[in-house]
């Protein structure tokens, strides 16, 4: 897969950290209790179709990306910086 960084272009995945789900978690209060822990830990979706994923770019620039990506075709969609998408959101 490759990841086309706004800043320095487009790169091979391995030179990025995958952080996971760009939509944040919800973390439970510290008394939820041990099913709500176990769920906040262990359970997230697995979707197959498009995502929204937070990547760092490790081996480059050091940016934290945005990258919406397809995980059935694996073709990435869009890419955009963290700190802009945040903005718009």
């Amino acid at each position: 897969m490759r990841i086309t960084c706004p800043i320095c272009g487009e790169r091979d995945r391995r030179e990025f950290y995958y952080q996971g789900d760009a939509v944040a978690l919800r973390r439970p209060a510290p008394d939820a209790g041990g099913a709500a822990w176990d769920a906040y830990l262990h359970l997230r979706e697995n979707p197959a179709g498009v995502v929204r994923d937070l990547w760092y770019h490790e081996a480059g620039c050091g940016a934290w990306l945005v990258v919406t990506r397809d995980t059935v075709s694996h073709a990435v969609l869009k890419v955009t910086l963290a700190s802009d998408a945040e903005a718009r959101a």
